[in-house]
């Protein structure tokens, strides 16, 4: 892996505007920072350097939101994770990189498809009880995305979203169970190959721009509206999800 100005061009934006979404909105949208970098490294490589520098914000974000999250609905994504990884590590040996850009651009235009259908009323997401095996199986679902692209934030968001929780509420849960899940990838990336000398290299070197995103997310969570970040995320996540269904295709 070459780390010539294409890669810092992409991946610094990147890795920065991932880590103000999960230091900020949720975590939904920090998906967008390995699938831009996934234009110019190869999927698994993309993961590779995501996941350690995701773990960073994590344990950056854990501090400001201790104890806010909302334990029973973090719990019940967290336990429905565990098989959802392990699916996701079966299927990783068994297809190829292009099969990857496809589901992460799928993955990508689904979520603003989704995002968008929201905004115009033209789905609502009704309050619910709390029920343990529909968060089972919302974890199950984030941890399948979350191993194969970090897209974990999108269905547990349709989870939590039906609890009505607030707005920190929501934001604590999210940073807890993702924390608990990218440990849980992590022994897996290591066995498949998926962290290289290579892609430490590139975290390593992508690390303070990580750190500054979580800063700035902290921050954004209480000043910049969620509108204007989203509306940047869409045009994004549109762009670059078509780019990769184009190449995988």
């Amino acid at each position: 892996m070459e780390f010539g100005w294409e890669f810092f061009a992409v991946g610094i934006p990147a890795i920065i505007f991932g880590g103000i979404s999960k230091g900020g909105f949720g975590s939904g949208a920090a998906f967008a920072a390995g699938a831009i970098l996934a234009l110019v490294v190869p999927p698994g490589a993309a993961l590779g350097i995501i996941l350690p520098l995701f773990m960073l914000v994590d344990a950056a974000t854990l501090k400001p939101y201790w104890g806010k999250w909302h334990w029973p609905s973090a719990k019940g994504l967290m336990i429905g994770a565990v098989p959802g990884c392990i699916v996701a590590g079966w299927l990783y040996t068994a297809v190829d990189g292009d099969v990857f850009r496809l589901l992460i651009g799928i993955i990508c235009l689904a979520f603003v498809a989704f995002q968008m259908s929201r905004a115009l009323g033209w789905l609502v997401v009704p309050l619910m009880p709390f029920s343990a095996p529909w968060a089972w199986f919302a974890g199950l679902i984030s941890g399948f995305t979350s191993f194969v692209s970090h897209a974990g934030g999108p269905p547990a968001a349709v989870f939590l979203l039906s609890q009505g929780l607030s707005k920190t509420a929501f934001q604590a849960t999210t940073v807890v169970v993702f924390w608990a899940v990218n440990w849980m990838k992590a022994v897996p990336y290591a066995f498949l190959g998926i962290f290289t000398w290579d892609t430490l290299t590139a975290s390593l070197l992508l690390a303070p721009f990580a750190l500054i995103g979580a800063w700035l997310g902290v921050k954004a969570h209480r000043f910049i509206p969620e509108r204007l970040f989203f509306a940047i995320t869409y045009v994004l996540l549109t762009v670059t999800g078509l780019r990769l269904i184009w190449v995988a295709l």
